[in-house]
């Protein structure tokens, strides 16, 4: 099994990857593979809406949107990380996720792929930045995962992370977490595949004339 891991920080030694690399070490101890793919760094644009992809099948723009999509459609998890600026994720980090789950939702289901986010602060505004990433999970029938506290780390360098004892302890708990989850949905699949998703109704309000 593999899982797919987002840095969404500039800084790629930062605190976000200390808590990343935390959960990424204790998948391994599990014997589940992960993937990092830095974002952050990348100067990445917004989602235009042209519905290329619909035609196409792959982003108007060609960056490293499109370089990850093959890869998420070969993973059974994603962790993604961001530090906070504003009680948000990062930008560029959002501006990947748009393009990501937007140009590749008539690629692939990500039904029962399994979603987790990581936040880093210094002091406040994660458990804003966690449910702004977390709806990426939640409107594609992504299973998320907890932990035994919001998945974050608190510090201003990597260095004070390491003090974060409880942060990085959370990190660990949503690492065995997510190996549980990622096994138990794959005994579940072989036995009886994935749960059907109804896609009838498209409500819309708008009237003509």
């Amino acid at each position: 099994m593999k899982v797919l891991v987002i840095n969404g920080s500039p800084h790629l030694h930062g605190c976000t990857d200390r808590a990343l690399r935390e959960v990424e070490q204790t998948l391994a101890a599990q014997g589940i593979e992960t993937v990092r793919i830095n974002a952050g760094n990348k100067d990445i644009r917004g989602c235009i809406g042209c519905n290329f992809c619909r035609e196409h099948g792959r982003c108007v723009f060609n960056d490293l949107v499109n370089e990850t999509a093959p890869q998420f459609a070969e993973a059974d998890g994603m962790v993604v990380g961001s530090p906070v600026y504003y009680a948000g994720a990062n930008g560029q980090l959002l501006a990947f996720l748009d393009r990501l789950f937007y140009s590749t939702s008539g690629l692939f289901d990500k039904t029962m792929k399994v979603g987790a986010s990581v936040i880093s602060s210094r002091r406040a505004g994660s458990t804003s930045a966690f449910d702004e990433i977390n709806k990426y999970f939640t409107i594609c029938s992504m299973p998320v995962v907890s932990s035994t506290y919001w998945n974050e780390v608190h510090g201003f360098t990597a260095q004070d992370v390491e003090s974060d004892l409880e942060g990085l302890q959370t990190m660990r708990n949503l690492g065995r977490n997510m190996a549980f989850l990622l096994r138990g949905i794959e005994l579940a699949r072989k036995e009886s595949g994935v749960p059907a998703q109804e896609r009838a109704y498209f409500t819309n309000f708008h009237t003509e004339g």
